[in-house]
């Protein structure tokens, strides 16, 4: 592993699906590049459809480019290996609703490859870090969706990864559940670890991000540190006005880009 690569090295993505039966062409994510460098939170940005999900998912392996390049911990991104120490949270994840979370978490484990002792060592810490302690015996189909979306993330922490991969993480929760996350994270980032996290909850983004890629309509749109897009320390413009303005300056997919 080379240490002084970024973590997360991302150059000229592009995805293009064919759907239905005429196969039209959508080009989800078109020339998309940024890194992310080790030990910061680094915040995805982009309204629904943005390409948000597609870059992530291209990144974890789970769908192929049409081209471009990821690297992760400066290994090929195509490879099994680069993913080794990274925890990953979907979107929409779902889990066995018969389960509980101690059964959740041996199974993930499991997955990982890791011994059944370091499993049952790591999955009750994170039970109590992530406030399921009471509800370690509970079947999954009675949480709700703050407790999945914690037991979620406890899942993607299991291994001790370096890297935590987020989509969304604070979709659908209330502010004590938004408010519980954007602490855990912050928590977790200053113990050394670090997140990669899509968003569209621009306060939540603002409290944990140095440094942000806004997408729309698959396009690289702005990206920098947050003082250097929003104006510093004088704010000529808050990140929502400047999320607004880039979206609607965007061209559309079938127009050339500038």
């Amino acid at each position: 592993m080379n240490e002084s690569a970024p973590v997360v090295e991302i150059s000229n993505l592009h995805k293009t699906f064919h759907t239905g039966f005429f196969r039209k062409r959508v080009d989800a994510v078109r020339g998309v590049s940024f890194t992310v460098g080790r030990g910061e939170i680094f915040g995805l940005l982009g309204p629904n459809g943005a390409g948000k999900t597609t870059t992530l998912k291209v990144m974890m392996g789970l769908i192929k480019p049409s081209s471009g390049n990821v690297r992760i911990f400066g290994l090929d991104g195509r490879k099994p290996s680069a993913r080794a120490k990274v925890g990953f949270l979907p979107e929409n994840p779902y889990f066995h609703e018969y389960l509980d979370p101690r059964e959740l978490l041996d199974f993930y484990g499991d997955l990982c490859g890791m011994k059944k002792k370091d499993i049952r060592e790591r999955r009750d810490r994170l039970i109590e870090l992530v406030g399921l302690k009471d509800a370690a015996s509970r079947p999954l189909r009675k949480f709700s969706k703050g407790m999945l979306q914690r037991v979620g993330l406890a899942q993607a922490m299991i291994s001790e990864p370096e890297l935590l991969v987020l989509d969304e993480p604070m979709g659908g929760l209330d502010p004590i559940g938004r408010k519980f996350v954007v602490d855990l994270l912050a928590d977790l980032n200053e113990k050394g670890t670090t997140i990669l996290f899509s968003s569209h909850i621009l306060s939540d983004v603002e409290r944990l991000c140095k440094r942000v890629v806004i997408l729309n309509k698959g396009v690289n749109v702005a990206q920098g540190s947050l003082d250097d897009l929003v104006g510093g320390e004088s704010r000529d413009e808050t990140l929502e006005s400047l999320f607004v303005r880039k979206a609607l300056e965007t061209p559309h997919p079938g127009l050339p880009l500038k």
